[in-house]
């Protein structure tokens, strides 16, 4: 009789506690799946292919160019609609092109230099191309040939920097005005370098990481700077924790994310996140795909990274894989 009312005078107590239990486990697990960054899968790329660049028009991502498998150079765009999941391929470039770079303006995409064939010739052409019309069109040539640049429209400007060509590695910053369709310099990088990566904030332009002159086959670097184009002026940040070149970078909100790349051992799935307000950077959940030569887009407040090479040198792939930062 006793152990009949110790029992019963026991359940309800742990009954509460086990409610109680879990209602923090639903809690915590519900705070993780809110707060927590994650990656899901898109279609993949119709032509697997890497050192290709992308753009953004709406919901259509633009992706421009690159290697095939072969090592062919390709002028294949094909456009991805993150609404329906799918691809369609559209107009070529007029003339195949590698590790060039794009941009969007006023309803039009910029491609600007790269290089051409297999002859790795550097390119100085800027083609146009027109989504409602599906044509390409010619437009005035940047001062300076070369690939591996990085381009960043700003009200109306486009801003070409850095890169290699016939004169080595570069500092150039050179400026397009699409009013007047004429290029001027800027202010140069403090630091000469190519396939580094770019994003803007605020209506600032910063540069990060990429390939200086070096002993090695490959020099990576670190190095974060800021370009100001309303004072034409350049400042050094804190440098990124790794070092790391053939990367790709697209920014949301007051952050920027910086994605892959490689040495020449080994590819990178290295995601890393720069706080333009803090000036910190903090490593974030990696890349399932380790890879070079990629393209990342971000767009409602998502970052598409697309392609690229699983294998330092060439090596493709089609994949598209889906950053959701959730915070």
């Amino acid at each position: 009789m006793k152990y009949t009312l110790f029992l019963s005078s026991v359940f309800p107590l742990l009954s509460f506690f086990l409610i109680l239990l879990m209602f923090v486990s639903i809690q915590q697990h519900a705070f993780t799946e809110t707060t927590e960054s994650i990656w899901s899968i898109g279609k993949s790329m119709p032509t697997p292919r890497t050192e290709i660049t992308a753009t953004i028009i709406n919901d259509n991502i633009y992706v421009i160019g690159g290697f095939d498998k072969s090592g062919k150079v390709l002028d294949t765009v094909e456009v991805y609609n993150i609404k329906n999941d799918s691809w369609k391929a559209v107009a070529h470039l007029p003339q195949p092109l590698h590790h060039a770079a794009a941009t969007t303006f006023n309803g039009n995409i910029y491609v600007i230099g790269g290089y051409t064939n297999n002859n790795w010739l550097p390119s100085a052409k800027l083609f146009i191309y027109d989504p409602k019309r599906d044509i390409w069109t010619e437009g005035s040539s940047m001062p300076t040939a070369r690939g591996a640049l990085t381009t960043v429209f700003i009200e109306g400007i486009l801003f070409a920097m850095g890169g290699e060509g016939e004169i080595g590695i570069m500092d150039i910053n050179e400026a397009y005005n699409s009013k007047t369709k004429t290029w001027i310099s800027k202010s140069p990088m403090p630091t000469a370098r190519h396939h580094a990566a770019s994003a803007v904030v605020d209506g600032n332009v910063y540069v990060i990481g990429g390939r200086i002159e070096g002993s090695l086959p490959i020099t990576n670097v670190n190095v974060t700077e800021m370009y100001d184009p309303k004072m034409d002026k350049w400042i050094k940040l804190d440098p990124m924790p790794s070092k790391r070149s053939g990367i790709s970078a697209a920014s949301i909100n007051n952050t920027i994310y910086v994605f892959g790349g490689e040495d020449i051992i080994k590819t990178y799935n290295n995601n890393e996140k720069y706080n333009v307000k803090d000036n910190k950077w903090e490593s974030k959940e990696p890349l399932p795909t380790a890879r070079h030569g990629l393209s990342a887009v971000s767009v409602n407040d998502k970052i598409y990274v697309i392609g690229g090479g699983p294998e330092p040198g060439l090596s493709v792939t089609s994949v598209n894989e889906i950053f959701n930062p959730r915070e």
